[in-house]
């Protein structure tokens, strides 16, 4: 059987909901919802999860790490390591301060771009997996602490463009899973280019 793990990045807690860097739960929270998913706790992967049955012999399992975003890589080691899944097989979901709000890119290679959890997954999984990255930036005011942004709230605007594009993200995610990372980058980074 070939399990898949997508693995949306933020911070547990209220305190952390509607956050710009919460993004990748968002998105993960709008697929299980779409696939009619119930999430549970699992201590021992310190993570909420939720399994997918995508097709037969095909599992993917859909996951938010609740170690805080710059530990993400823990949880998301305990996982891989449990279920055997190969690096290859894992996809990060997660806020991109680079990309203009609401914008989408896939890639597979590339440095953490000072993204501590992306940083995390490198340092626990080498590298290899897929990044689903969904633009927050630009940062404004520029001078603006980048903490204080990333963990700020998007404007009403701002926010109406990420709820406007979640089915696009969703749909992008399950293109994503079921064709590769190829063929995700060829549609959805030209897409999202022009």
């Amino acid at each position: 059987m070939s399990i898949s793990l997508v693995a949306g990045l933020g911070n547990p807690g209220r305190e952390y909901e509607g956050t710009r860097h919460n993004v990748g739960f968002v998105v993960v929270d709008a697929l299980a919802r779409q696939l009619g998913l119930t999430w549970q706790k699992q201590r021992s992967f310190l993570a909420e999860t939720a399994r997918w049955d995508a097709a037969p012999g095909r599992t993917v399992l859909l996951a938010k790490p609740l170690t805080y975003m710059n530990e993400s890589g823990r949880s998301v080691q305990a996982m891989t390591g449990y279920y055997k899944i190969p690096a290859t097989a894992v996809v990060a979901v997660y806020d991109d301060l680079t990309m203009d709000v609401a914008r989408l890119k896939v890639s597979v290679t590339g440095s953490a771009g000072g993204h501590n959890g992306v940083a995390s997954l490198i340092a626990a999984l080498g590298g290899g997996f897929a990044r689903y990255r969904i633009g927050i930036g630009p940062k404004t005011p520029p001078q603006m602490d980048l903490k204080d942004f990333v963990l700020g709230k998007f404007t009403s605007e701002q926010q109406l463009l990420i709820d406007q594009s979640l089915d696009h993200y969703t749909a992008g995610l399950r293109l994503l899973l079921a064709e590769g990372p190829d063929r995700a980058m060829n549609q959805l980074n030209r897409r999202d280019t022009q």
